[in-house]
């Protein structure tokens, strides 16, 4: 099961300061939904720890990052693999920086593909949710980046 999400906003920062923040998992990571915890084995490889729940399907998501594309200021995508209670994830984030005004215009986009009992137990509950909580991120760096 794919989903696929993206969207804009704007900053009042430069794209210089934006990337930064982005490409940094201790500024970047704690603003994930449910964040536990955070391993970094170096400067573009972390883990991260998440608690998911879905249905009675409940337990914590051990997530492998990489930063696999770093264009400074303009580009940063990471991608993923990870494993859930009944399931697999593999997903890919990217935010495109363009300077706009005083600030910065950041387009993101990314896509989740989730594998296993996972899809088959929760299935018409994971875009919403996925979705849901994809939003609750952007809006963190929002916050985080005014």
């Amino acid at each position: 099961m794919a989903i696929k999400f993206g969207g804009d906003f704007e900053v009042a920062r430069s794209p210089e300061d934006v990337y930064d923040f982005l490409t940094d998992p201790h500024k970047f990571a704690p603003l994930l939904p449910d964040f536990q915890g955070m391993e970094v084995q170096d400067e573009r490889h972390f883990a991260v720890k998440v608690n998911v729940g879905i249905s009675y399907i409940k337990g914590t998501a051990n997530v492998k990052m990489e930063l696999a594309e770093a264009i400074r200021p303009n580009r940063a995508q990471y991608k993923g693999q990870g494993s859930v209670a009944g399931g697999n994830v593999s997903l890919t984030a990217g935010f495109d920086l363009v300077p706009s005004g005083g600030g910065t215009k950041v387009a993101w986009q990314g896509e989740a593909q989730i594998f296993g009992r996972l899809t088959s137990v929760a299935g018409g509950l994971l875009e919403p949710l996925g979705k849901k909580n994809v939003q609750k991120l952007i809006d963190g760096l929002q916050a985080a980046l005014r």
